[in-house]
């Protein structure tokens, strides 16, 4: 048995390469919103005013802002989550200890529906349940797994730190170069880093690649052209 489940180690199935690839795509995805949300944000400004300590300060609020407001929102989403993944596998332990046979009956039943007869389904409920009882009435039932319990703090750590490095980006491109090519070498920067993370993602999630792409650089273009138009706007009129 050992030696069929190690054939194929790396195949989607796999219940860790699938937990990876959701946080890797969590990862892509909290760069995505640093890229956009920073990039709109200093692009807006540096469409009142060419000086660079406004737009940097702008930038660095938006960055740090951005990151605390993502790993915050992570936190309370995933806290949630794992509060009644808990709650759930404790109910579970509870009827184990009150109900055995009850819950043996039931483990049978969920391998019957699935098609097995009833004869294998008591097998294999019994074989598992003395392997594993929990854990077993835990993938059955509710598709959770008791060790992987998702964490709050990791969860928000992971999106802060994607959102900030997705972030970085735009903020060096609009302050780093000289004033007359700052907007166009931010755009550039901007939709080829979205096309990557782009196709980065669609490898992940396995769809297409130019569709996925063409959204997020289509979304983050129009961001930064209609802020960049209202900053305009703001700055010609003299409301600014």
């Amino acid at each position: 048995m050992t030696e069929l489940l190690q054939q194929h180690p790396n195949e989607p199935h796999d219940e860790s390469i699938a937990a990876r690839l959701n946080w890797l795509r969590a990862g892509v995805l909290g760069a995505n919103d640093g890229i956009v949300s920073v990039a709109a944000t200093v692009v807006g400004v540096a469409g009142v005013t060419n000086d660079v300590a406004p737009i940097l300060v702008a930038g660095a609020a938006a960055v740090v802002g951005g990151a605390v407001s993502m790993a915050l929102g992570e936190y309370v989403s995933v806290s949630s989550q794992s509060d009644s993944q808990r709650a759930l596998i404790e109910k579970e332990r509870q009827e184990l200890r009150d109900d055995p046979d009850g819950e043996l009956a039931e483990l049978a039943a969920i391998y019957q529906a699935k098609g097995l007869t009833e004869a294998t389904a008591r097998t294999v409920a019994r074989e598992l349940t003395d392997h594993d009882a929990l854990g077993a009435h835990l993938e059955a039932e509710l598709k959770i797994d008791e060790t992987e319990v998702v964490s709050a703090w990791h969860a928000a750590f992971a999106s802060a730190v994607a959102f900030t490095v997705g972030a970085i980006l735009p903020l060096l491109a609009i302050v780093l170069p000289p004033a007359e090519i700052r907007i166009p070498l931010t755009f550039v920067a901007v939709v080829v880093a979205l096309a990557i993370t782009g196709s980065v993602s669609a490898r992940i999630g396995g769809s297409s690649k130019r569709k996925a792409t063409l959204r997020l650089v289509l979304g983050g273009a129009l961001a930064m052209a209609f802020t960049y138009g209202v900053g305009l706007l703001l700055g010609t009129t003299g409301i600014v």
